[in-house]
């Protein structure tokens, strides 16, 4: 064994010696540290890139970035003001260090030795933009060196004016706004382009501490911030304003929650772009592709504040709410529930409820393909029906109404008679039926059961779109869409939709049959033992529509259409409880007139064009004949050609032949009045 004198040591002991012996390690440590960070090369700006969701009018519906909202502005972007205050605010002698404050760094040090913690932070921009794009925000040492890493290596690669626009388009600012842009918009609804002093000055100063200086968290504290900053942006000469602070005028409410419009849509959409690209949801939204969308922006915004006006904020009634083209099946507005921030669950899509009532046009279609007409009469009494497994079937009309005679088709859907639709569906089969149903576009499972024509099968809301839509385009097999195109970053388009090849499986002559039956249940000429479901809702209307109500005990909805818009509301409770109010059950109703009637607004009234095949006649909804002037009540009512009733209502019938017609003259001259 080798033995070192002890003098040597001592030798090697001394300061001075040690001193350089200390150096030379810190420059071989220093110098290994830069190679390692030349030989990993440059990291990229953006860890990833935003997806954009365009509106049908192109603008900028929302911009994904993983889980993250982003969108990219350049320095010759950002007005001057900001740039100035958001260095003077968190980087002073940005562009005079490498990456590092080394003073601010070993002051920091000094205060978390003595804390026994990491409770100061000394950070650079650079360090900052670091954290942001590649770690996570823990206060640990080692996350402190994988920043020092990737801060050298920014600083290594990129010049300070791409280091500053990257920090400024990845920094938070709060309430979910990251980048720039976002913060622009929300705080002051401006491109950051145009921000004025004293808006950069509020805005700089919010990432210090989002949640502590947002003005419409802690206005004091957010103002006083905004204050020292503006005051440093005079001393520094980058302002003569006078000393005087101006005001800011803050975004409104109202633009603030279109900024963070349509959650559920965006929602839909990301869902529906993993599915045709055939890629994991956070793949697409961080891929950098434009994604043009089906989105009506004036729509949504109508949907969204008809659901706000009619449910109240305090109440815990939920709904879901879709409104398409029913010749294309484009979704144009969604609604998911009644606040996106509270629950982001998508009842328009996800949840599947009993339609009730509004399952039964389904029925009568089935019905009038197996001979039914609207003037074909059942009677309307409370009954029993013996099932072929030996139980029985006792459904009841609404409040126990009934008739306690017979009635036609056109009656039964327009008072929403329960006795007429579960024998129809017994009399058609109800295999049939759910045939029928999914061949109209419900693909959820269907009970053929007898209790099926009263919806007690659970559909979604976007299933009850589509199928009112295939009602509504005389068949067409529309599938229910929100993505147009997507183009990826290098302006390729990489998916486009495409109607449907299938050929119709369904009869357009009966649909429309069907479509004129469900205007009945806004017209009180159809009332008699009870009044038609629409009327509480008929005097908002000013056109034609066509639609049917449904509601079970925990379920309220109303799906109807004009020739151009189909809109499906679903009310009620996430835990299924009943609805015991009375107002409560009125909300679906109210959301689709108001919505409806708002969608329309300034356009020309049109009316359900009839297909080749069908005739009109005016029928007496008492008698179900055709209608003479001496009826009390008359409705135009269509049928497929050769199906319409020959014979005039009871008045005529009546009238002995041999006997001399007294009422005749008036009778002429009403007919008079109708043609003139």
């Amino acid at each position: 064994m080798i033995r070192i004198p002890i003098r040597r040591w001592h030798k090697w002991l001394r300061p001075k010696r040690l001193l350089l012996l200390g150096l030379g390690s810190i420059i071989t440590a220093i110098t290994g540290l830069l190679l390692i960070c030349y030989l990993m090369g440059p990291p990229p700006m953006t860890s990833k890139w935003s997806t954009t969701f365009y509106a049908n009018d192109d603008t900028i519906l929302g911009e994904h970035y993983g889980n993250t909202p982003k969108r990219w502005k350049s320095l010759e972007e950002v007005s001057p003001h900001l740039i100035h205050a958001t260095i003077l605010a968190e980087d002073k002698h940005f562009y005079n260090h490498h990456g590092f404050a080394w003073k601010r760094i070993f002051a920091a040090a000094l205060k978390d030795l003595q804390a026994g913690a990491k409770v100061e932070g000394a950070s650079t921009i650079t360090q900052q933009y670091a954290k942001n794009l590649y770690l996570t925000n823990d206060k640990t040492w080692t996350r402190k060196l994988k920043e020092a890493i990737y801060t050298i290596r920014l600083e290594m690669f990129y010049s300070k004016d791409e280091i500053l626009e990257g920090y400024l388009n990845s920094i938070y600012y709060g309430h979910g706004m990251y980048g720039i842009q976002a913060a622009s918009d929300y705080y002051v609804d401006k491109d950051p382009g145009s921000l004025t002093a004293a808006e950069a000055a509020l805005i700089a100063g919010i990432p210090k501490g989002p949640s502590y200086y947002s003005p419409f968290q802690n206005k004091k504290l957010a103002n006083e911030r905004q204050a020292y900053i503006y005051g440093l942006l005079q001393k520094e000469g980058y302002i003569t304003e006078p000393e005087t602070l101006p005001a800011v005028s803050l975004s409104t409410e109202q633009e603030r929650e279109t900024i963070k419009r349509a959650g559920y849509f965006q929602d839909h959409i990301t869902d529906e772009l993993a599915e045709v690209l055939d890629m994991d949801e956070n793949e697409v939204s961080d891929a950098g592709y434009r994604v043009y969308t089906t989105m009506d922006p004036e729509l949504q915004q109508q949907l969204e504040h008809q659901v706000a006006d009619t449910i109240p904020s305090s109440a815990d009634v939920q709904t879901g709410a879709v409104a398409m083209n029913p010749k294309t099946g484009a979704i144009a507005a969604m609604v998911g529930g009644t606040d996106y921030n509270t629950s982001t669950y998508n009842r328009a899509t996800s949840s599947k409820r009993m339609p009730g009532s509004a399952f039964k046009p389904f029925v009568y279609y089935t019905a009038l393909k197996h001979g039914f007409t609207p003037t074909t009469k059942l009677q309307s009494e409370e009954t029993t029906f013996d099932l072929p497994n030996g139980e029985v079937y006792a459904p009841g009309n609404y409040h126990g109404y009934y008739a306690n005679e017979e009635i036609t088709m056109e009656e039964a859907i327009a008072m929403s008679d329960n006795i007429y639709a579960v024998k129809t569906n017994m009399m058609v089969g109800a295999q049939n039926v759910a045939a029928d149903a999914k061949k109209l576009g419900i693909m959820s499972d269907l009970q053929a059961v007898p209790s099926l024509a009263l919806g007690t099968s659970p559909v979604t809301v976007e299933e009850m779109s589509v199928a009112y839509s295939r009602i509504a385009n005389g068949g067409k097999p529309v599938e229910s869409y929100t993505i147009e195109k997507v183009v990826d970053q290098q302006g390729k388009t990489v998916y486009t939709h495409k109607p449907t090849k299938q050929k119709s499986r369904l009869d357009a002559k009966r649909l429309f049959v069907l479509t004129n039956l469900m205007t009945g249940i806004f017209d009180d000429t159809l009332s008699s033992y009870m009044r038609v479901t629409g009327a509480t809702i008929k005097d908002q209307l000013s056109r034609p529509y066509a639609g049917k109500s449904g509601t079970t005990s925990s379920d309220s909805w109303m799906v109807g259409f004009s020739p151009n818009l189909v809109t499906a509301v679903w009310t009620g409770y996430d835990d299924n409880r009943s609805m015991e109010k009375v107002k409560e059950l009125t909300y679906s109703k109210q959301i689709w007139a108001g919505f409806m009637e708002n969608a329309h607004k300034g356009q020309p009234i049109e009316a359900f064009q009839p297909p080749a095949g069908v005739r009109g006649v005016f029928i007496d909804p008492d008698s179900g004949l055709l209608s003479s002037p001496s009826c009390e009540k008359r409705r135009f009512t269509y049928f497929v050609k050769g199906t319409e009733p020959k014979q005039h209502c009871h008045a005529d019938i009546d009238r002995d032949p041999l006997q001399p017609d007294e009422e005749a003259p008036a009778r002429r001259k009403r007919w008079f009045d109708w043609l003139f």
